[in-house]
């Protein structure tokens, strides 16, 4: 059984006072992976969360520092379930069958770039996810993160927390 965190669009810069609210900390103590959906913007972060969990990470629309470092996309196996990663999903209409046409293989896509988190059945046996962003909400009431557990081909328990309220 693989407990699997999932972030986004933290958008930290090298020499910002922005940090990952301490409740992503919190959820990175029980992963035994952790997956960013890009706009790392510095690699730093994902050696961050590395202290924790192996990460796998994609390039991100706002990630230049790190195009030679990150792919566009990324698919893996985690204890049996596909995971296919991308940043940016398109718009919010089609989306279950533009990632379907371009992950036929997944059984969970994980993206981000709206900072809108999505945790919903896709096309046929797809789950979408999107974690939204722990640490620039726009226009969403909360920063968030989510989390799933992947045990012999299967997802189970897709969750998005809350790690901090707007002050």
């Amino acid at each position: 059984m693989t407990h699997v965190l999932v972030v986004a669009d933290t958008h930290i810069r090298r020499g910002s006072s922005r940090t990952l609210p301490p409740a992503v900390y919190e959820h990175a103590t029980h992963a035994d992976v952790i997956l960013h959906a890009g706009d790392v913007l510095v690699g730093e972060v994902l050696a961050d969360l590395a202290r924790f969990a192996p990460v796998h990470a994609v390039l991100g629309n706002n990630d230049p520092e790190l195009t030679r470092h990150l792919p566009e996309t990324l698919q893996l196996e985690l204890d049996g379930l596909t995971v296919a990663m991308v940043h940016d999903s398109g718009q919010r209409k089609g989306r279950a069958r533009r990632l379907a046409r371009w992950f036929p293989e997944a059984d969970v896509v994980v993206f981000g770039h709206s900072h809108i988190p999505v945790n919903e059945a896709g096309v046929s046996r797809q789950w979408l996810l999107n974690p939204g962003s722990p640490t620039e909400r726009r226009r969403q009431p909360h920063h968030t993160v989510a989390t799933f557990w992947a045990t012999d081909g299967q997802l189970l328990e897709p969750h998005i927390h809350v790690v901090s309220r707007p002050s």
